[in-house]
């Protein structure tokens, strides 16, 4: 059983880590920013998934994995790099269309697969979650499964609660925006340019941030 003081410092370690601007907070503003709350609750799921994922991973060693191997890790670097690039790429592409003024909308699946894989190929997030997890477990303290189970839960938990939170956040404030500004279609075609920027900026960045590791 871990105990009350243990596990608040635990939460406490995690509360720091999703307050600090990272890839999936940035990617989760970004989306809910130009395409909505429902995109961005899709892309919330692929990331809650992808740490569910580098929760198991964690336990099952691929951490040191990434330590024996370093190639190994580049490998996963570039690969989601390469990934966001595309991204990017796709959206430059693909012109705003004036009838209805709005990006063209992707699927459910398409977006929990871009947060899925923005969170799973970023070999920092399994990192972190090794790192993180055996400092507060002890076999004094009863089953290991057990506490890393629990861990592990809690740890997915609180980032699907702090990502729900930036996707209302993000939301509210385009709402807000939108409000404010004139109906006209010069207006409402000016806000949409600039959401599509601001994805085509943070994915871009973020591409650039996994090259530079």
């Amino acid at each position: 059983m871990i105990e009350p003081a243990l596990l608040y410092l635990y939460l406490t370690a995690l509360i720091a880590v999703y307050l600090s601007p990272g890839p999936d907070m940035a990617l989760v503003l970004a989306v809910s920013a130009s395409q909505g709350r429902r995109a961005g609750l899709s892309t919330v799921g692929g990331i809650a998934a992808a740490r569910t994922l580098h929760v198991l991973g964690s336990g099952l060693g691929l951490a040191a994995l990434f330590v024996m191997y370093p190639y190994f890790q580049t490998v996963v670097r570039v690969t989601g790099a390469v990934y966001l690039f595309c991204w990017v790429l796709k959206m430059l592409k693909t012109p705003l269309v004036s009838s209805d003024l709005s990006m063209a909308p992707t699927s459910v699946h398409s977006n929990m697969l871009r947060g899925f894989l923005t969170n799973l190929l970023n070999p920092k997030a399994l990192l972190f979650c090794s790192l993180l997890l055996p400092q507060f477990t002890s076999p004094d303290r009863g089953a290991l499964l057990s506490q890393f189970i629990l861990l592990g839960g809690v740890l997915v938990s609180i980032g699907l609660l702090f990502d729900l939170f930036y996707v209302f956040l993000a939301g509210g404030m385009v709402q807000h925006l939108g409000s404010k500004m004139c109906n006209g279609t010069r207006a409402r075609l000016r806000l949409e340019k600039v959401r599509n920027w601001l994805m085509i900026i943070v994915m871009g960045g973020m591409a650039v941030r996994l090259l530079l590791g």
